[in-house]
């Protein structure tokens, strides 16, 4: 199944959504609204206007604009300005612009209307949003609450048109470890369905989990990063969020608890007691905006979500259908693409977990992967005549470097005839490409055995790596050691 990244998938879905006017859209919204009134999801009256927000950011608002808004109160919209297209040179900086400067003109006229009485069109407009007693204390505290949110509608509808090649595994998955199969809908709030974002924080795949949290479900090292694989990472997700719920006995904290920790929920709960206290009133370490919001962000999701997919004019993608090989041992790549007659990129994209020393010979796929191929009476009969000849022992070997006094990962990288920024990748060094006194580096792209300065072999134990490249880095200057 070939996912259409969302800037040209847009181009060739139908506008007829994008043309759907907000009324149209609330009236569709009961028959899945009723969802979130459920025991499991239910929608309590102070998360409403959120939910509300979100829905909008969701399928109304596009990418090209964004909401200024009072992060306390979402209801209070004080302007939504125009942005640069995504796809135009230097867009990322031009929208940051913008942002920052609406956001400070509403600080200024928040802060100005705190002491005065508004003269402007503008300023009695803004003034217009603040009723009852203490407005002035009032709007001089949302003055430290103005937020940008970007329009997502044509991310989102993206998303739901892939979700179709997976969201029915996923669905009977959640269902197998006794779920509600609503779920499902939490990767529209993580990832848009992406099973190959990346966040700047180093969360991976379409349920976003980071290293630390995801080894503890998952294979994360130099080879594989199961995060990456639709199927292996709901699996995981399943897990986290059967224990999350066991501990909690609440759908709305457990679903809080993806994004702010286990741990973190249970202290809210100790120290709040119900949901919404804790929406309401917990503020501690942090459970900040996005955690905050999470719980209506899965229900604004679901609602949109559920509406689309009833909608047959945009094209949600047929289901995957795979086989899978165990590999009874480490394989070439190149091996397995010459007998199943696939192209080398065709295996990489039906395995989003094998990570690029795989794709590129540099590393055997490993021993125990669940290779997906495609399912067709052809790949059967291959599996069936497949030579035990293609599956090897052991791994391919890996070179090291021991970083010594006055080396720096430039001068590392020029001596082993390897690019800066793959030694930094294969590390997962800093923007800085830092090194230390005595680390061990990992030098990519070789295959023979290494040796350290006395001809033994160094000891593959050493630390493994994820891939982290999601954003350009913005130096990678090295720091002599």
């Amino acid at each position: 199944m070939t996912v259409i990244p969302f800037h040209h998938q847009t181009r060739r879905i139908t506008v007829l959504f994008f043309t759907i006017s907000w009324w149209l859209l609330c009236l569709a919204m009961p028959c899945v609204a009723s969802l979130a009134t459920s025991h499991d999801f239910p929608l309590y009256p102070v998360i409403s206007k959120n939910v509300r927000f979100w829905e909008k950011i969701y399928a109304v608002y596009s990418l090209k604009q964004a909401v200024i808004h009072d992060s306390e109160d979402l209801s209070k919209i004080y302007q939504v300005v125009s942005l640069v297209d995504l796809e135009a040179p230097g867009a990322q900086q031009q929208n940051t612009a913008i942002q920052k400067q609406a956001c400070e003109k509403y600080r200024s006229i928040l802060t100005k209307l705190a002491d005065q009485a508004p003269s402007s069109p503008e300023e009695k407009r803004v003034a217009a949003l603040f009723s009852g007693k203490n407005t002035k204390q009032a709007m001089a505290l949302a003055a430290g609450n103005v937020r940008s949110q970007s329009g997502q509608k044509e991310r989102f509808l993206s998303g739901v048109v892939n979700s179709g090649a997976y969201l029915t595994e996923i669905k009977s998955i959640l269902r197998r470890y006794g779920l509600p199969e609503e779920l499902a809908h939490i990767p529209h709030v993580e990832s848009s369905f992406n099973i190959k974002a990346y966040s700047r924080l180093g969360a991976a795949g379409l349920w976003q989990f980071t290293r630390e949290t995801g080894k503890q479900y998952l294979s994360i090292d130099y080879t594989v990063d199961e995060r990456l694989d639709p199927i292996a990472s709901t699996h995981a997700a399943a897990k986290y969020l059967s224990n999350s719920f066991r501990s909690l006995n609440n759908w709305p904290l457990a679903i809080t608890s993806y994004n702010y920790g286990l741990g973190g929920m249970t202290r809210a709960v100790n120290e709040q007691g119900t949901y919404e206290k804790i929406f309401t009133n917990y503020n501690k370490g942090y459970f900040k905006f996005a955690s905050r919001n999470f719980y209506a962000e899965f229900l604004a999701a679901r609602n949109v979500a559920t509406y689309l997919e009833k909608n047959t004019n945009i094209g949600i993608a047929p289901e995957a259908k795979h086989r899978y090989l165990n590999c009874p041992g480490y394989a070439h790549i190149e091996e397995i693409s010459r007998h199943f007659g696939l192209p080398v990129r065709m295996i990489a994209k039906l395995n989003p977990a094998l990570r690029p020393p795989v794709i590129s010979g540099e590393k055997l796929i490993p021993k125990g992967y669940s290779l997906r191929l495609p399912a067709n009476t052809k790949t059967n009969q291959l599996i069936a005549s497949l030579p035990p000849s293609i599956f090897k022992n052991d791994q391919k070997s890996s070179r090291y470097h021991l970083v010594r006094k006055g080396d720096t990962a430039n001068s590392i990288a020029r001596l082993h005839k390897i690019s800066l920024k793959n030694l930094v990748q294969a590390n997962s060094l800093d923007k800085f490409a830092s090194i230390r006194l005595g680390e061990t580096l990992r030098i990519p792209g070789k295959m023979e055995a290494a040796t350290d300065d006395h001809g033994k072999t160094k000891n593959k134990s050493t630390r493994i790596n994820v891939q982290k490249n999601v954003t350009t880095r913005n130096s990678l200057a090295s720091k002599e050691v």
